[in-house]
């Protein structure tokens, strides 16, 4: 496939949903749409033909030789949403458009801007002042145009919970903590998983809440036979089957994740082995502190911290406490971690993004097809060190029969920060 050839498109303006068809691309959707008030929208989606056809198979023979045809038609099929078009975006769109998801929703109110064209790939500098998602558009288009491509340009601030419902994933990047958690909330009334991710120069995340997974590995069958059981906290075996291939007996073994939501994680401590093993804590990446500083400064004043001292002053302690919370030795967030992770918040660095764009979409890519294992729950990227560790941080609650009650959970929908 040769994309600097394929016909440039048009978004037609149907309130604010633009969805590509043939023409120039230089035309601009300025109303909004709600999916759920468009039932037609939706039928458009669910409606897709299920069985993948001869030119497709040909298309992705390489991937389809990876993952199966089950799995490319699921990916066929799948409507995914994208929420803010930066240059982390504009990786995942890249990869989830190549692999040939069936429709692509990008949605983003701002309008590019100067700082904007450091890092990303899908906009110039002929699109400043230009809405980021309906100026990325046409550029993705031409990537795949088997892919249905929508723009949405609505603050998603504004969204209710319902807007989600027609979605198969939903990824959204480098947004606050309140915004995510709210977003992450409505996936969750709308039982839709979700995803969350962003970077700061040479540091990035991602974060995954499927709410309950099941995905299937293939392995050759062994002599002792698979039990139905807890592998542990979060994962469990809940089916088996068989079949021959290339004379050998493979095993199917479905297993199933349970995920909590973002705000819940985000307070969680690391998990028991870790928190009990002085080595294990000395590796922890504190990266999970920053992080966690991050989003906390951001809920204080609004805004990510700036070289002022009164800023530095507060991260400095909001990170030294977040250390504490999660139980990890003093020495491990060091002056000069804490002074590059300062000096990295707000930019964009393609290396960064490209690398944590590309474990997303795959990850999403296996979600989708119900293949592997996925993220449980958060990768951590320092691109100083070239490290990606991921942390399973779940709520600890004592045992039912305990004579203690159970803790409360905190509420899952916060205060948005525009």
């Amino acid at each position: 496939m040769n994309p600097g050839h394929q016909p440039m498109t048009e978004p037609s303006a149907t309130n604010g949903v633009s969805s590509t068809t043939n023409g120039d691309a230089s035309a601009h959707a300025t109303n909004q749409i709600h999916f759920q008030d468009h039932p037609q929208l939706q039928s458009d989606i669910s409606d897709k033909p299920q069985s993948i056809s001869a030119d497709e198979i040909a298309l992705y023979d390489r991937q389809i030789r990876l993952w199966g045809v089950k799995a490319q038609e699921r990916l066929r099929t799948a409507n995914v949403l994208l929420i803010t078009m930066r240059a982390l975006a504009n990786e995942i769109a890249k990869n989830l458009v190549l692999a040939g998801i069936g429709s692509l929703t990008v949605q983003d109110s701002q309008v590019v801007v100067d700082d904007d064209l450091g890092a990303q790939f899908f906009i110039s500098d002929q699109d400043i002042g230009m809405n980021r998602a309906e100026s990325a558009a046409p550029q993705i288009r031409r990537l795949n145009p088997r892919v249905s491509l929508r723009v949405d340009t609505e603050d998603i601030t504004l969204k209710q919970p319902e807007y989600f419902a027609p979605f198969d994933m939903i990824i959204a990047t480098d947004l606050d903590l309140a915004t995510l958690s709210t977003i992450n909330a409505s996936c969750r009334l709308c039982n839709r998983p979700f995803y969350a991710s962003g970077t700061h120069g040479f540091y990035g995340y991602i974060f995954a809440d499927l709410i309950s997974h099941d995905y299937v590995v293939e392995r050759e069958k062994s002599n002792r036979p698979t039990a139905l059981t807890a592998e542990t906290l979060t994962r469990s075996i809940v089916a088996t089957s068989t079949k021959k291939e290339n004379g050998k007996v493979i095993e199917m073994v479905t297993k199933r994740e349970i995920y909590s939501p973002m705000v819940l994680a985000n307070t969680s401590p690391l998990p028991t082995d870790q928190v009990n093993s002085r080595r294990r804590k000395l590796q922890v990446s504190p990266l999970l502190t920053c992080m966690r500083a991050l989003w906390e400064f951001h809920s204080i004043s609004g805004a990510i911290p700036t070289h002022r001292h009164a800023d530095l002053e507060l991260f400095t302690t909001l990170a030294t406490e977040k250390h504490k919370e999660l139980q990890l030795p003093s020495e491990t967030l060091r002056s000069d971690f804490l002074r590059s992770f300062l000096q990295n918040i707000g930019s964009e660095l393609a290396p960064v993004t490209a690398f944590l764009g590309g474990q997303l979409a795959q990850d999403v890519i296996n979600v989708l097809g119900q293949r592997e294992q996925p993220i449980q729950n958060f990768l951590l990227f320092d691109g100083e060190e070239s490290k990606g560790p991921v942390y399973a941080l779940h709520p600890v609650f004592p045992p039912l029969d305990s004579t203690f009650d159970p803790p409360i959970a905190a509420p899952l929908a916060g205060t948005l920060i525009a």
